[in-house]
């Protein structure tokens, strides 16, 4: 599953496909109450069937959410961090540069004071705002030599570059401490939610998990029979395209130019098909690990943590969150999904699975859940945003 508040992505949507079904959860909840519900009133606070189907949809949902947030404020804190270090290291070589070129002008201001000569230009100009204010002045500019001018230039310069790194570094220091902020306040809103969501469902009887469980591979039947479904769609749609290839080439001959055109769209395709292999073979290496919001590996995972470490076992660095993810890419067609392909859920791009063919992917599912393979019709056909070709 997928971390702080973004403007919504823009990548390109499956034609045809829209809102999420509910959560399993919430419609275990819906099915237990609504007997109840149909044999008599209600006759104290409970909430009604529609209120927890509700509820409970939307804490997952939210809580989805705000684990990318979470993510997200993650990364950028990491990299907030690194960008102060190097400015705070900097700042301190350019600090000793500007000491040294401070205690040469000291040993050109102790010679002048030893010789007598220009003392009192030599105090006025130790005592100066700034060295270039005095040094402006044209008559003293006479008296120093080249070597005690140069001095001089250097030291104007590091020091006006020193004050502006750590300006710099200044400001750098408190995007860190608002990184930081954004990483406590997405963490504890994705704890509020699951742990809410938790206290619903801990309502259910032991009658209602039986029910529960019967509900849930009902689903996943249905789900593999829309996965056949497609897998069959796409075995035609193969065999059509061979077919009309074959006879254009046959129709064509030995044309130069069809040739090279051939060649290269299967080099192309021969190219990211070995790179799929080894991001889904790492991906089937995590299978039976379970997920962890914000993981990353290599014990546990979130949805978009296993995909980023999937492609990059393959050689392919793709973002950390889902709605920076899904615009890593080319966007296709779901009957034109390949094996490796990213598949994108919900109008939030919240979720995110990776495609290994025949309507099935590798995804890590929710809390509480394992890594494991799944129909992409896990949660209904309306729920899958878009498809998109990392590599």
């Amino acid at each position: 599953m997928a971390s702080h508040r973004k403007s919504r992505p823009s990548g390109t949507r499956v034609a045809g496909i829209r809102t999420p079904a509910l959560a399993t959860a919430a419609l275990t909840s819906v099915a237990l109450l609504s007997q109840t519900a149909n044999a008599a009133p209600s006759t104290d606070d409970k909430p009604s069937l529609e209120e927890v189907e509700k509820k409970v949809d939307d804490l997952y949902r939210q809580a989805e959410s705000a684990t990318d947030k979470y993510n997200a404020a993650q990364e950028n804190t990491v990299k907030q961090r690194k960008r102060v270090d190097t400015l705070l290291d900097d700042v301190a070589q350019r600090t000793q540069r500007l000491n040294e070129a401070r205690e040469e002008l000291g040993s050109f201001a102790a010679a002048q004071y030893r010789t007598g000569a220009s003392a009192p230009d030599t105090a006025t100009f130790l005592l100066a705002d700034s060295p270039q204010d005095y040094f402006d002045q044209s008559q003293l500019m006479g008296r120093l030599t080249n070597r005690q001018k140069g001095a001089v230039d250097d030291y104007v310069t590091e020091q006006s570059a020193t004050m502006a790194k750590r300006q710099e570094a200044t400001q750098s220091l408190q995007k860190l401490t608002e990184s930081q902020s954004d990483l406590k306040t997405s963490k504890a809103t994705v704890q509020k939610k699951l742990a809410d969501a938790r206290a619903l469902l801990s309502q259910l009887t032991a009658e209602e998990k039986a029910r529960l469980a019967a509900i849930e591979q009902k689903k996943q039947q249905e789900a593999a029979a829309k996965a056949a479904e497609l897998a069959r769609q796409q075995a035609a749609e193969q065999k059509a395209q061979e077919e009309a290839a074959a006879q254009q080439e046959a129709s064509s001959g030995t044309s130069g130019s069809s040739s090279s055109t051939a060649t290269d769209s299967s080099t192309t395709d021969s190219s990211y098909a070995t790179k799929a292999e080894k991001a889904l073979a790492f991906a089937r290496a995590q299978i039976g690990k379970p997920y962890v919001w914000g993981a990353t590996g290599p014990e546990s995972y979130d949805c978009s943590g296993l995909t980023q470490a999937a492609w990059k076992a393959a050689g392919v660095d793709i973002p950390r969150v889902t709605y920076d993810q899904v615009n890593a890419g080319t966007t296709v067609s779901l009957s034109a999904a390949q094996p490796g392909d990213l598949v994108f859920f919900y109008d939030d791009i919240s979720h995110v699975g990776l495609y290994i063919g025949n309507g099935m992917m590798i995804h890590a599912p929710k809390p509480g859940a394992y890594v494991r393979e799944e129909s992409i019709y896990y949660d209904g056909e309306s729920s899958i945003y878009s498809v998109v070709r990392p590599a």
